[in-house]
C-alpha cells in the first residue's frame, strides 16, 4: 500500500512529488510522456502580464515559493535549471511607454517594474522606443528538469512509464487498486490528457496549442529576453527560442507550417540580422475557461484528486498549487476558491 499514485509527470506532477517527499509520503508515478507542454515550454517565470502591464494572478505568492523550489531541485538533481534572465518589453509606441509609467506607479507592480526606459543598444533589433524591464524574472529549463526527474524516479523505482489504463483502476472502500498496486489516494496531473479522463473530463479544460521555434543567430548577441509580438529567449551558443502561437482548434502536438510562418513574420518585424531555423515544436497548454488552475477533490470519489489547468504559467503556478493541494488533502486546509475545481463541479453535479 502506498499513500499516493500520481498520474502525469510534467511540472504539476513533479511539484507534487516534491511535496510528498518533503512530507515523507510514499508514492508511485505513472507517465507515458504523451503530453509535451511542460517539455517544449519556453519556461519563463514572469510576474507581469506584458500585454496589459498588469500583475499576474497570485504572482507574489507564486514567485516567492517557486524560486526556492527550483533552487532545491537544482541541488537535489545536481543540475542547473534556473537561468536568471531579464525580460525586456519592447515598446512599439510612445503611448506604450506612458502606459508603462502608469503601471510602475501601482503599489502591487512596483516590486517588479521600474519607470526607467532602457534605450536599445543592440543594432540587430529594431526598438526605437526602447524597453521596459521586468524584475525578478528568469527561465527554467523544463526539458532538462523533466528528463532528469524521470531518471531520478527510475533510480528510486518509483515510476511506471506506460499509459494509464482507467479500466484497470479498481475503487474500494478507503483505497484503490491499480494492477496489483494498492494506493490510498490518486492525483491526476496529466495536463491536456484530462480530456480522456472519465472522472474529470466534465471540467472546462479547453487546451491551447502553442508552437515555438529555435533559431540560430550568431550576429544577434542578445543575453536578455526580448518581448515584442513574440518572445526571443536566449538559450546560449547563439541559439534562441521564439514563440509562441495560440491556437484553440488544433489539439495535436504536430508543428504546422502555418504557425511557423506566423512566428517568422512577427519575428521579422523587429529582428534585423540573419538567422536559421533549427527546430520547431508544439504542445497543448492545459488552459481553463477562467484562466485559473483546476485543483481539488472529485465530488463523488473522495480519494481522487486533480492537479491541472496550469496554462501558460506552469513554472510559477505548479509549486504553489501542489502545496495547496497537499495541505487540502492532509491538513484539511481550504483551497483558494479561484483554483478549487468545485467552482465548476457544483454546477455539473447539481442534481
Amino acid at each position: 500500500m502506498v499513500d499516493y499514485l500520481i498520474v502525469g509527470l510534467g511540472l504539476a506532477g513533479i511539484s507534487f512529488c516534491e511535496v510528498l517527499e518533503t512530507n515523507k509520503k510514499s508514492f508511485k508515478v505513472i507517465t507515458d510522456s504523451s503530453q509535451t507542454s511542460s517539455v517544449v515550454a519556453g519556461g519563463l517565470y514572469n510576474p507581469v502580464t506584458l500585454k496589459r502591464f498588469t500583475l499576474a494572478w497570485n504572482a507574489h505568492e507564486q514567485l516567492d515559493l517557486a524560486i526556492p523550489f527550483y533552487k532545491a531541485l537544482e541541488k537535489k538533481l545536481n543540475i542547473q535549471l534556473d537561468y536568471k534572465i531579464p525580460i525586456l518589453r519592447r515598446f512599439s509606441s510612445i503611448n506604450e511607454q506612458n502606459l508603462w509609467f502608469e503601471a510602475s506607479d501601482k503599489p502591487n507592480l512596483s516590486r517588479f517594474i521600474t519607470p526607467k526606459i532602457l534605450p536599445n543598444d543592440n543594432p540587430n533589433i529594431d526598438a526605437p522606443n526602447g524597453y521596459g524591464e521586468v524584475l525578478h524574472t528568469g527561465r527554467i529549463d523544463t526539458s532538462v528538469l523533466v528528463s532528469h526527474y524521470k531518471r531520478y524516479l527510475t533510480e528510486q523505482n518509483l515510476i511506471l512509464q506506460e499509459s494509464f489504463d482507467f479500466e484497470a483502476l479498481k475503487l474500494h472502500d478507503g483505497y484503490m487498486e491499480y494492477r496489483g498496486l494498492k494506493v490510498n489516494k490518486i492525483v491526476f496531473a496529466t495536463g491536456f490528457g484530462l480530456k480522456t479522463n472519465p472522472y474529470f473530463n466534465y471540467l472546462p479544460l479547453n487546451g491551447t496549442k502553442g508552437e515555438l521555434l529555435t533559431i540560430k543567430a550568431p550576429a544577434l548577441k542578445e543575453e536578455r529576453v526580448i518581448k515584442s509580438s513574440v518572445f526571443i529567449i536566449p538559450l546560449g551558443n547563439d541559439l534562441y527560442r521564439v514563440g509562441a502561437t495560440y491556437k484553440w482548434k488544433d489539439k495535436t502536438n504536430t508543428p504546422t507550417e502555418e504557425c511557423k510562418q506566423e512566428l517568422l513574420q512577427k519575428l521579422d518585424t523587429f529582428l534585423k540580422c540573419n538567422y536559421e531555423v533549427i527546430d520547431h515544436v508544439a504542445g497543448i497548454r492545459p488552459t481553463v475557461s477562467d484562466r485559473k488552475p483546476l485543483v481539488g477533490r472529485h465530488p463523488e470519489h473522495k480519494n481522487m484528486f486533480l492537479l491541472n489547468g496550469l496554462g501558460s504559467r506552469g513554472v510559477m503556478i505548479a509549486p504553489t498549487a501542489s502545496k495547496q493541494l497537499f495541505n487540502f488533502i492532509e491538513n484539511n486546509e481550504a483551497l483558494k476558491p479561484e483554483m478549487d475545481l468545485s467552482r465548476f463541479t457544483k454546477k455539473h453535479f447539481k442534481n
